[in-house]
């Protein structure tokens, strides 16, 4: 069984309201092409689960996203990404600002299929 596929075969598969996760860490390590090919798409009100960078201001500034979970959104150099910044501030997306920690144990309880694992993450703390 070959599981390889093109961007426009992947993206054919991801349907408006859908939540997906971006994978990658900030700007590096994005699926780009994926990215560009759903700007392309009709495709609309997702909800985004990212270590976001480029990826999330793009479909943001497109008008992509319904909602994102984060832990971040950044490009290095320039500590908030821009498109979401104003995609935020004008209250054109929901958001789920989450600690890394937290994020990451989050991500991991879903793909061991769990609602949660317990962690002293967060406690004592405003997240």
């Amino acid at each position: 069984m070959n599981k390889v596929q093109s961007a426009q075969e992947a993206v054919s598969q991801i349907k408006s309201g859908m939540t997906i996760g971006i994978g990658g860490w900030g700007p590096r390590r994005k699926p780009m092409a994926l990215i560009r090919e759903l700007l392309r798409s009709d495709v609309q009100d997702l909800t985004l689960v990212s270590y976001g960078g480029a990826d999330v201001g793009m479909l943001c500034a497109a008008g992509k996203v319904r909602k994102v979970v984060y832990a971040f959104v950044s490009l290095d150099f320039i500590p908030l990404e821009p498109y979401f910044r104003l995609a935020r501030q004008q209250g054109d997306i929901e958001v789920m600002e989450l600690d890394e920690g937290l994020m990451l144990l989050g991500l991991r309880a879903a793909a061991w299929r769990l609602p949660y694992i317990p962690t002293a993450i967060g406690l004592g703390t405003d997240v």
